[in-house]
């Protein structure tokens, strides 16, 4: 069976025939942080280096226009000789400009202000200052949008979930009496995750009374934790677990017939604020049902040593076999209210 969400958080889904491609373009800015790191950095690149060209076939048209790039105007000959061309006094838009290449280089120049001195506009043509103002307008705004992308994507949530982590498989045993499904969650980092919360939800496919397959159908599950509802204080590794009782979609499961359950997935959501820069994370997995071991404990892995707990995360996932009944939590509770 196809997992719903991998071990590593993402989701499995393949999004095809989409016709309403234009929505993409609505929000440019998410387009861009979205995209992959070499679409990106050639998004980048080619922003500047078109920009560069388009500038500098505008600063071109300019010289060409006002006859900068006539020969004869920077001979700058004396015309008492009979040389055909303007005066010695002749003053060019921008100076230095004979060619597209020099155009080229200024268009560069201008944009990420680097100043040779070899180039240079004068007060010649208003339409030279008004081009350099907007040039310079232009770059300002292409460096924002694309310095913003940078950071986004090298500070995106998900990064921060790859240092929580959740244990590779989860285990059903008693506690306080009662059947409970159980996994462990920890934070290898010291900063904390600010307002965490975690909930599960078990994806399969069901049938409606009147016939309509759901191939999906998620249904939240109740869970408990040390601290009490959803909210949690990740400072140390916890054991996070749910009660199987009556409400549960795991209440019929029993360990004879747990590994024939293949459309069960259990998936596990953990939430909250990263201390250092305030963004929201968001880290997943999911359990499929061979990955569910009946009758095993975690081991315990925080110890107190000199003065301050120390967690061993070499034992992180490691289990224990214990006693558990191998029959469903429904059965099991019809025994107890039998005795």
């Amino acid at each position: 069976r196809a997992r719903f969400v991998g071990k590593n958080g993402a989701c499995n889904v393949a999004h095809k025939n989409i016709r309403e491609q234009g929505r993409f373009l609505q929000d440019v800015f998410t387009t861009l942080v979205d995209l992959k790191w070499p679409h990106t950095l050639l998004i980048f690149t080619m922003s500047f280096l078109c920009s560069w060209l388009l500038f500098g076939m505008v600063w071109w048209l300019i010289a060409f226009a006002h006859g900068d790039l006539d020969h004869s105007t920077r001979l700058q000959r004396d015309p008492g000789e009979g040389a055909v061309g303007p005066p010695a006094s002749f003053v060019p838009c921008v100076t230095s400009i004979h060619s597209f290449t020099s155009a080229f280089l200024f268009s560069i120049e201008v944009q990420v202000t680097i100043g040779f001195g070899g180039r240079m506009v004068t007060e010649e043509c208003p339409a030279a200052i008004l081009v350099l103002i907007v040039q310079n307008i232009v770059g300002l705004v292409i460096n924002a949008i694309m310095l913003g992308c940078i950071f986004m994507k090298t500070s995106q949530a998900h990064r921060r979930a790859e240092t929580l982590i959740f244990s590779k498989h989860a285990v059903i045993a008693l506690r306080e009496g009662k059947l409970c499904f159980m996994l462990r969650v920890g934070d290898l980092r010291k900063s904390m995750i600010i307002s965490a919360t975690i909930r599960m939800q078990v994806v399969k496919k069901t049938t409606s009374l009147e016939g309509e397959v759901v191939p999906l159908n998620q249904i939240d599950i109740q869970m408990e934790n040390p601290v009490g509802g959803n909210s949690i204080f990740l400072v140390s590794p916890l054991i996070i677990y749910h009660v199987i009782d009556k409400n549960s979609p795991l209440y019929d499961i029993s360990p004879l017939n747990l590994h024939h359950h293949e459309d069960l997935e259990i998936i596990v959501i953990l939430e909250g604020v990263v201390e250092t820069t305030g963004i929201t994370t968001q880290a997943r997995t999911s359990y499929l049902a061979d990955e569910i071991l009946w009758g095993q404990r975690f081991v315990p892995i925080v110890a107190e040593e000199d003065g301050r707990y120390s967690v061993d995360y070499s034992k992180f996932g490691n289990t224990v076999k214990v006693p558990t009944p191998s029959c469903t939590a429904r059965q099991l509770e019809e025994d107890k209210s039998i005795m």
